[in-house]
């Protein structure tokens, strides 16, 4: 039986409130600058506060929400005391879900679970988050810090992500547009972006590693080499490069007009479970694959892992993005202006296959 005759406080249990309201203060301005209009109040209430006055000038607006999170990238994030970029990857997870709908990302609210809240870290953390809002367009109006002692290790912690967009039901966009015919574009991705690093921790050997021991110091000194294989950066940079943020160059391109059928987030489940999600039941994704190199350019690091992994060509597309971050499908008679259109904002477009009559599934030309 426990002894109940000693003085037990919160901070012997190992949550440490002080260190807490540290991080709490350290944030504030971070989560200011992601502050639009339509904001009401700071944080520290209990809910984040948005005036939805703008919604009234839409003929039928439609709320899109959207959760997600990064992953066993985390782990690597940890091994290698690298904690910046990780908040960026959260945002980008959810906010280019609901773009998918050609939804304009609102707020954005996030959760950090970790094992001990030290103010310095959750700073990084945190200006990640408020550096992928800025990105989004949306603001950071709350979120919760929970320290779990004795559940978790100290240095490790578990991100998930809460965004909340709206678009007008007339401008929405809807698979059911799509015909064969078709043209599927796609942007690049920025390398792995969020999905699949179970197999790339197996792969780079860091599986079970526990940060700050002598054996995951000595890999994350070799991951910090720089290579050549990769172009000339290291595999930790092409591993923690963030998950890029698509929402600003698609919502001024839906905003322009542009005729845009479909949009897909190339995300867990890499191109074949993700581009028939803008598909109709009638309609496949016919894309452009000959054996293992596809019609564009796949990002190194994404070869490397491929091939140390040796993975059929299969099962690589089920697994990444291939360097597809975003899909685009359109009629063949918009796509010179869409790509022209997306140039003029910076992006590099390119064509990814075409749509041709089937069951709603993605199929590669190699198999035809």
């Amino acid at each position: 039986m426990a002894d109940t005759s000693k003085h037990v406080t919160y901070e012997d249990a190992g949550v440490d409130t002080a260190e807490g309201a540290r991080a709490v203060d350290a944030i504030k301005q971070m989560v200011a600058e992601t502050n639009r209009p339509e904001v009401v109040g700071g944080i520290g209430g209990f809910g984040g506060l948005f005036s939805a006055a703008a919604l009234k000038d839409m003929e039928d607006p439609i709320l899109i929400s959207g959760t997600d999170g990064v992953g066993t990238k985390l782990v690597l994030a940890q091994l290698l005391d690298r904690h910046e970029t990780v908040g960026q990857d959260l945002v980008a997870m959810c906010v280019n879900d609901i773009l998918a709908s050609g939804a304009e990302p609102l707020f954005f609210l996030d959760y950090v679970a970790i094992g001990h809240i030290e103010a310095s870290q959750m700073a990084k953390i945190v200006k990640g988050v408020a550096d992928g809002c800025k990105l989004a367009g949306c603001s950071l109006v709350g979120g919760e810090m929970a320290e779990h002692p004795g559940v978790m290790r100290p240095d490790d912690y578990d991100l998930a992500g809460f965004a909340v967009g709206v678009v007008d039901r007339p401008k929405m966009i809807d698979p059911a547009n799509v015909q064969a015919g078709d043209v599927i574009l796609g942007l690049p991705s920025t390398g792995v972006h969020s999905n699949g690093y179970s197999l790339v921790r197996k792969v780079i050997g860091v599986d079970g590693m526990v940060p700050g021991t002598p054996e995951a110091e000595a890999k994350r000194a070799e991951l910090e080499v720089v290579r050549e294989d990769l172009g000339g950066v290291s595999l930790a940079d092409a591993l923690l490069a963030p998950t890029r943020i698509y929402v600003k160059p698609v919502l001024e391109l839906l905003r322009g007009g542009a005729p845009v059928h479909a949009l897909a987030h190339i995300t867990g489940g890499g191109i074949t479970e993700n581009l028939d999600r803008a598909l109709p039941k009638n309609v496949d994704a016919l894309v452009t694959r000959d054996g293992d190199k596809m019609g564009w350019s796949v990002p190194p690091v994404i070869t490397y892992i491929s091939q140390q992994a040796q993975l059929a060509p299969n099962e690589a597309c089920k697994t990444f993005n291939m360097g597809v971050g975003l899909c685009i499908i359109c009629a063949p008679e918009d796509e010179a202006n869409i790509v022209a259109a997306l140039e003029t904002m910076g992006e590099r477009p390119f064509r990814v296959g075409t749509c041709v009559e089937g069951t709603g599934k993605v199929v590669y030309t190699d198999e035809q």
